[in-house]
C-alpha cells in the first residue's frame, strides 16, 4: 500500500517542481557614452545547469513584450539570453509604429562604428552575468532579427570572440567590407528569396564573407519575404511565415550546437 501511495505521489512531486520553475526576466542596465541602456536577461530557472549565452538583438521595435516572448521561446532550457537594448532606455518605438522605429534605427545605420560599439557592450554585459545566472561564459553567440540581424553581423565584423552569429532576415550591407577579415564567429545569415529590402545586397554580402577566415553560410528561403519570423507582421513585404520560421530556427539550433561543440 505504501509503495502504491509513493508511486502516486511521485508524479505530483514532479509537477510541483515544474510549477516552481519559471522563465526569469531580469533587468540588466548599463551606461555607455552617457546613454543608459535597459536590457532583459531571459532564462528558465528550472535547472542550475550552465548553458550557452546569446546576445539577442530584436527587430527595429526594440525591447518590448513581443520581443520578450520571442526570447522566452528561443531560450527554453537551452540558453541564457540577453535581450538587448540598442537605442537607450528612453527610446521605445511602439509596436507597429514604423515612423518611430525608423527614427530609432537611423542613427545606428548612419554610424556603424556606433552600432558595433553598442552591440559589443551588450556582449560584455552578457559575459558579466556568469556569476549570477546559469551561464557558461565559454559558450557565447549572438542572434538578431531584421535590424537586429544587421547588428549581430556587425558584432561578427568587429572581431568579437563569440562562437557564432545568426542573422534572421537581417540587413546584409556594411560600411566596410574589409572588416570581414576580422571575423572569428561562424556566421549564418538567413534571408527570404523575395525580401526586396535585403536581397539586393546578397551578392555583395557573399563577396564580403569570402574574405572571412571563419565558416559561414548564406541561406535563401524560397517564397519568403522580410520578417518571416515576426508573428505580428502581415503585409506584402513584411510577413510572418510559419514554415520559414520553423525551418530557420532548426538551422539556428544546428548551427549553434556545432559552433559550441567546435565541430564542422
Amino acid at each position: 500500500m505504501r509503495l502504491a501511495r509513493l508511486c502516486c505521489l511521485l508524479p505530483l512531486i514532479g509537477s510541483s517542481f515544474a510549477l516552481q520553475a519559471k522563465m526569469v526576466h531580469r533587468p540588466v542596465e548599463w551606461t555607455l557614452d552617457g546613454t543608459r541602456f535597459h536590457s532583459v536577461l531571459v532564462y528558465d530557472d528550472a535547472s542550475a545547469a550552465k548553458r550557452p549565452g546569446l546576445v539577442m538583438v530584436p527587430n527595429w521595435y526594440g525591447v518590448n513584450d513581443t520581443a520578450v516572448k520571442k526570447a522566452e521561446m528561443i531560450a527554453g532550457t537551452d540558453y541564457v539570453i540577453l535581450l538587448t537594448d540598442m537605442y537607450g532606455a528612453n527610446v521605445r518605438p511602439q509596436q507597429g509604429n514604423t515612423a518611430q522605429a525608423q527614427a530609432a534605427v537611423k542613427p545606428l545605420y548612419g554610424d556603424r562604428v556606433l552600432m558595433r560599439k553598442r552591440v559589443g557592450a551588450a556582449l560584455a554585459q552578457l559575459q558579466a552575468q556568469a556569476g549570477s545566472a546559469p551561464l557558461d561564459p565559454s559558450k557565447l553567440a549572438a542572434i538578431g532579427f531584421c535590424f537586429g540581424g544587421s547588428a549581430v553581423l556587425d558584432l561578427a565584423r568587429s572581431g568579437a570572440d563569440v562562437a557564432a552569429v545568426v542573422s534572421f532576415h537581417g540587413g546584409l550591407g556594411t560600411d566596410d567590407p574589409a572588416l570581414a577579415k576580422n571575423i572569428k564567429a561562424r556566421v549564418l545569415a538567413m534571408n527570404g528569396a523575395d525580401d526586396k529590402g535585403t536581397m539586393p545586397d546578397a551578392d555583395k554580402f557573399m563577396n564580403e564573407m569570402r574574405l572571412s577566415p571563419a565558416p559561414w553560410e548564406f541561406v535563401v528561403i524560397g517564397h519568403a519575404v522580410h520578417c518571416f519570423t515576426e508573428v505580428d507582421e502581415d503585409s506584402p513585404g513584411c510577413r510572418y511565415d510559419a514554415a520559414a520560421a520553423a525551418r530557420s530556427y532548426r538551422l539556428m539550433h544546428d548551427w549553434l550546437d556545432h559552433a559550441f561543440a567546435g565541430t564542422p
